[in-house]
């Protein structure tokens, strides 16, 4: 301040004024004050620019290898980057986690030591004394594709899953299909429940029973769709469409078609659910319900870092809407 002072010709007091935003001070001299402050480069030690907070948000997921993994965690990466905050992958808690509210608490206390401000849980189980020790701790937390969604205690994020099995399941009826098979995700998991609720809905509308030794419920993976594929194409009167939980299942249906030798779709029509980039890297290219995942993402650290705002969410389930990508995989029932 002395070297301002010395060079603008005024006296310390002066340029005290000046960079104060005093009013008693002249007009002209203020602006050679200015001048020489611009010209010096000075910055007054008392000045503290404002620093954000350092935040971290912590996802927690079973695996990334799937497709669907890595285009939820996209999501979630573009909008943590775009909020300025730091993304920690975690593995789900072991089962000591879930047997006591002491140690859940602990896990949580810790994250939130280390700087968490909220916790993104994908498609995993959420033990009942981590959602006590997030609402003891205030911890906002989001579920994506979550096994339960109606936990009070939880915010939830997904897709509009039973439109997305009924509109899949309309379409191959559309196509004259009857004999329609399901090959879907575990039997406890509320979107895998909910994609087949629809598909029943599709064949009540049209007046269709549902043949139970055309319904299937397993993993959603590539392996279980091959081998239960493998079982319905072989069956005497086997189905003329197969609707899947997800890509990776009917994908694996694909697979087995081909090795069978039942064609695509002229003999057998396949749907997927997700809408994965994959999806049009097999022959033929696969017909999907695409649901949102890359805005799931987002949409789960939009809610989260609000909520550790204090902005809580104008609905405890989130759902987003799906629509039906048709690509090479679903065409005409085969004639008799």
């Amino acid at each position: 301040m002395t070297d301002v002072a010395r060079a603008a010709g005024v006296s310390l007091a002066t340029a005290s004024k000046v960079l104060n935003g005093r009013s008693d001070v002249a007009a002209g001299t203020r602006d050679r004050v200015l001048r020489v402050i611009n010209e010096l480069g000075y910055r007054s030690t008392t000045e503290r620019p404002e620093r954000k907070r350092d935040r971290t948000l912590v996802t927690v997921l079973d695996y990334v290898e799937s497709r669907y993994a890595g285009t939820v965690l996209q999501g979630i990466l573009d909008a943590a980057a775009a909020a300025e905050t730091e993304l920690v992958l975690r593995l789900p808690p072991d089962q000591a986690i879930g047997a006591g509210p002491e140690t859940a608490y602990s896990w949580l206390a810790g994250l939130q030591a280390a700087g968490a401000v909220g916790v993104i849980e994908l498609a995993v189980a959420v033990p009942d004394s981590v959602l006590d020790a997030a609402k003891e701790l205030e911890m906002p937390m989001a579920t994506i594709d979550p096994i339960d969604t109606r936990d009070a205690r939880v915010v939830s994020i997904g897709s509009t899953n039973w439109e997305g099995g009924r509109s899949a399941t309309a379409h191959v009826i559309g196509f004259g299909h009857r004999r329609i098979a399901w090959i879907g995700g575990p039997l406890n998991s509320a979107p895998s429940a909910e994609r087949f609720h629809g598909y029943q809905a599709a064949l009540d509308a049209t007046g269709l029973t549902p043949d139970r030794a055309l319904i299937r419920h397993d993993a959603f993976a590539v392996e279980a769709g091959y081998r239960h594929g493998r079982e319905l194409l072989s069956l005497q009167e086997r189905p003329t469409a197969v609707v899947a939980g997800n890509d990776e299942i009917a994908i694996g249906v694909l697979s087995a078609a081909k090795e069978l030798g039942v064609g695509v779709p002229g003999e057998l029509s396949i749907t997927g659910f997700d809408d994965t980039p994959q999806t049009e890297w097999t022959t033929p290219s696969l017909t999907s319900v695409r649901q949102p995942l890359a805005g799931m993402g987002r949409m789960a650290v939009e809610t989260v870092l609000g909520m550790a705002d204090g902005i809580q969410p104008a609905f405890q389930h989130l759902q987003l809407a799906t629509t039906l990508s048709v690509r090479g995989s679903t065409g005409p029932v085969p004639s008799a």
